[in-house]
C-alpha cells in the first residue's frame, strides 16, 4: 500500500546522520550506504535498515559493519518474555562500547511499532518494562562516526512464547556494490 515513511538513504559522511534527509549526493568508492525503508500493509507499518558499501570498504568500516552486526544479534537473543526493554538495549550496547564505539552509539535500540511506525514505547536505557508475548519493535543499533562513516542494521522482532521471531528475511552479511554501477 506503500511506504510507511520517507525512506531514508544516506552514503558516506550523510550516514553519519541517523535521520540524513536523502539528497542528490552521489556515494564515493568505499562509501557506507544506509537504507532505511519501510510500508504499510492493511494499515500496519513496517520498518528496516541494512546498510551496503559502494567498493571496498576499510578496516575500520569493515570493523563497525561487524560491530553492529554483533550487537544486533546480542539484542535480538536477549529478547524474551519478562526481558526488560532496558536489558534488551543493554545487551546490544555493551557490544558496542566494548569495541569502542559507544560514544557512536546515539539512539535507542529499537521502537515500537503497528499502525505508526514509531508507535508509544522504546527500547532504551530508560524503559524499565517487560516485554510481552505478541508486542512488535524494531532492534537497531548503529554507528556514527562524523564526517567519516554510518552503519544501521534494523529487523522487527515478535515476542513469542520462547524469545522471538525475526520478521524481516533480508540478509545482514557484508554487502559491496561494485562502484562502476551508478547510483
Amino acid at each position: 500500500q506503500g511506504f510507511s515513511f520517507e525512506p531514508i538513504i544516506a552514503y558516506g559522511a550523510n550516514g553519519a546522520d541517523p535521520h540524513h534527509e536523502t539528497n542528490d549526493d552521489r556515494p564515493q568508492p568505499g562509501d557506507s550506504v544506509v537504507i532505511d525503508i519501510g510500508s504499510s500493509y492493511k494499515g500496519y507499518c513496517s520498518d528496516m535498515t541494512r546498510t551496503v558499501f559502494y567498493g571496498e570498504p576499510d578496516e575500520e568500516s569493515r570493523r563497525v559493519y561487524e560491530t553492529v552486526r554483533q550487537a544486533q544479534e546480542a539484542a535480538i537473543k536477549a529478547v524474551r518474555p519478562g526481558a526488560t526493554f532496558a536489558s534488551i538495549d543493554r545487551a546490544a550496547r555493551q557490544v558496542i562500547e566494548e569495541a569502542g564505539y559507544g560514544e557512536y552509539f546515539t539512539h535507542r535500540t529499537g521502537h515500537f511499532i503497528g499502525r505508526e511506525v514509531h508507535e508509544a514505547g522504546d527500547v532504551s536505557e530508560f524503559n524499565q518494562a517487560k516485554a510481552q508475548v505478541g508486542q512488535i519493535f524494531s532492534i537497531e543499533p548503529g554507528i556514527y562516526l562524523p564526517g567519516k562513516v554510518g552503519v544501521r542494521i534494523e529487523d522487527l522482532v515478535l515476542v513469542t512464547e520462547t524469545g522471538c521471531q525475526v520478521l524481516n528475511q533480508v540478509s545482514k552479511d557484508l554487502i559491496v556494490v561494485e562502484p562502476h554501477l551508478k547510483f
